[in-house]
């Protein structure tokens, strides 16, 4: 996946997130509004987390050097880790004990109508990073469904950047209920319910992110279509007639390692190999651009260079 992609995306929620962020805090000044502070947190996690995203891909761009021989691609998952540990610290734990608080000790809300104007503005502008989010991983998408997408994508940002959007819209949704509760029954308790509800929408995205990052940051193989795409560009029926074993793994969003053993055509002399394996990662990039880098042994086929 090009970085250019995720880096819009991610300009775009982090545009809209600080000044969500800077609205919701005016708003809960004024307001009281415990779900409306959890929000501003939240907001404010979110910009940091795209500042982090953002930071993540630079490091990303290091050439390779002696000591980080495979370059620095997995930067961009550490960070995105990062990202939902920020996510789950200060956006669902702060926002749990805040609505515990509002529901032990509710308070009365002033002019909670600025609260709800603030809210539907935030909605819109979230609406449009969500929008963004979503235009730009349509694409890699492909027919998979969106949760596919998710689990599956070996690149982290687009799905952070769609699981945060998520959250913030529903986020929104929930401490527009709360506080628009409160202004239909007068108990004030319903803007703590609200905060309570936020808290685990964000503890669930935040788990959901830090399997699928901490999974990515330990290492993930082709994906099923890559895999068996490269399985059958190696083999040519000439000069490599048989894969013997395989190991892949992403180095990063956009660099697949491929390690193969296969077997050559008895007779051959080292010139003819050597060609027909320049030939079959030749294949294997144009078919799978992911693989920049090859490692090809050649053996003869037998049953113990099954396990060799």
């Amino acid at each position: 996946m090009s970085a250019g992609g995720s880096k819009r995306a991610i300009l775009a929620a982090l545009s809209a997130n600080a000044g969500i962020a800077v609205a919701k805090f005016v708003g809960a000044a004024i307001t009281g509004s415990a779900s409306m502070l959890a929000e501003g947190v939240h907001s404010v996690a979110d910009t940091a987390n795209q500042g982090l995203l953002l930071f993540g891909q630079n490091r990303a761009e290091q050439q390779a050097d002696e000591l980080h021989q495979f370059g620095y691609g997995r930067s961009r998952y550490f960070y995105s880790f990062v990202v939902a540990l920020v996510l789950f610290t200060l956006g669902s734990v702060y926002a749990l004990y805040e609505g515990v608080h509002k529901v032990q000790h509710p308070e009365e809300l002033s002019s909670p109508i600025v609260a709800v104007v603030i809210l539907v503005v935030a909605i819109a502008l979230e609406t449009y990073s969500f929008r963004t989010a979503v235009q730009e991983s349509a694409p890699l998408k492909g027919q998979a469904s969106w949760w596919q997408f998710i689990r599956n994508s070996r690149s982290p940002e687009l799905p952070v950047v769609l699981l945060e959007d998520t959250g913030a819209l529903v986020g929104l949704i929930l401490a527009l209920g709360g506080v628009g509760l409160t202004m239909v029954t007068g108990d004030p308790v319903w803007d703590g319910v609200g905060t309570l509800a936020i808290g685990g929408l964000l503890g669930v995205i935040a788990i959901v992110l830090i399997i699928e990052m901490q999974s990515l940051l330990i290492g993930e193989g082709a994906t099923p279509a890559e895999d068996r795409a490269i399985r059958e560009n190696l083999v040519d029926g000439t000069t490599i007639d048989r894969l013997i074993h395989i190991k892949t793994q992403y180095l990063g969003p956009e660099e697949l390692l491929v390690a193969a053993k296969v077997a050559v055509t008895p007779g051959l002399d080292i010139a003819e190999i050597a060609a027909g394996i320049d030939a079959a990662e030749t294949r294997v990039r144009a078919a799978v651009p992911a693989a920049r880098i090859i490692y090809l042994e050649p053996d003869l086929y037998r049953e113990t260079a099954r396990e060799a």
